[in-house]
């Protein structure tokens, strides 16, 4: 990553991008965040963030944005909810993704969630009802990502607190493991992924090692 060069957050408003928004800038690293609107904007440009508006459901407004500059590394934590009609889950992340493509990002992290893909047998099936469209677009969107040719990173959290970090934040690349994590120890694991060559074109999930639904012997992924 050179001086000039930007990490490209999408999903900074909230919850795990705003911790993600956090840790990056305690690094030093700069950021550009992508907004669809003005609520969050004051904050993160306090913490020295650069701001760009755009839908990223929306090709314009997503190469627009990412297009110019020099973009290390793009981090994506958008999707919706159940409730919600088109949702990013996939779509939004395609239009990241081709874009990061177009920009010559050197690596994507995409923040998925533990029942996707592979994972989907860890998760109670009552979750697994509640989930089940959303979960379908977040595995079409780590599958594109994994097919694109960026080198890419997939986290996979568990049931996520707005607690402060516990520090006791784990990776493992055991589909079957499931658990509760703290958005902010989330965020400390992804701010770690982004110099971790043992993390490129790993999907991974995430939870708190004191917070495992099923206690199971499982390997630790290492990041060093």
């Amino acid at each position: 990553m050179t001086d000039s060069s930007y990490i490209f957050l999408a999903g900074a408003s909230r919850g795990v991008g705003r911790e993600i928004a956090k840790c990056l800038v305690q690094q030093g690293l700069q950021v550009k965040a992508l907004l669809r609107t003005a609520a969050a904007q004051a904050e993160l440009e306090a913490m020295g963030i650069s701001v760009v508006f755009g839908d990223a459901l929306n090709v314009e407004d997503v190469e627009r944005a990412m297009l110019g500059d020099s973009i290390s590394t793009v981090i994506s934590t958008i999707g919706g909810l159940p409730k919600d009609g088109v949702r990013a889950d996939y779509l939004g992340n395609k239009n990241l993704i081709d874009a990061a493509v177009k920009a010559g990002a050197q690596k994507f992290i995409l923040v998925s969630s533990i029942g996707s893909g592979n994972s989907v047998a860890a998760i109670p099936p009552q979750a697994l009802a509640t989930l089940k469209d959303v979960l379908v677009e977040k595995e079409q969107a780590e599958n594109y990502l994994a097919a694109s040719g960026l080198t890419y990173t997939v986290i996979r959290p568990g049931g996520l607190k707005s607690e402060p970090a516990t520090g006791n934040g784990l990776l493992t690349a055991d589909p079957r493991i499931a658990g509760t994590i703290h958005r902010a120890d989330v965020a400390q694991l992804i701010c770690r992924c982004l110099n971790s060559e043992k993390a490129n074109n790993q999907i991974l999930s995430a939870v708190d090692r004191e917070m495992l639904y099923t206690p199971t012997q499982f390997e630790e992924f290492s990041l060093n």
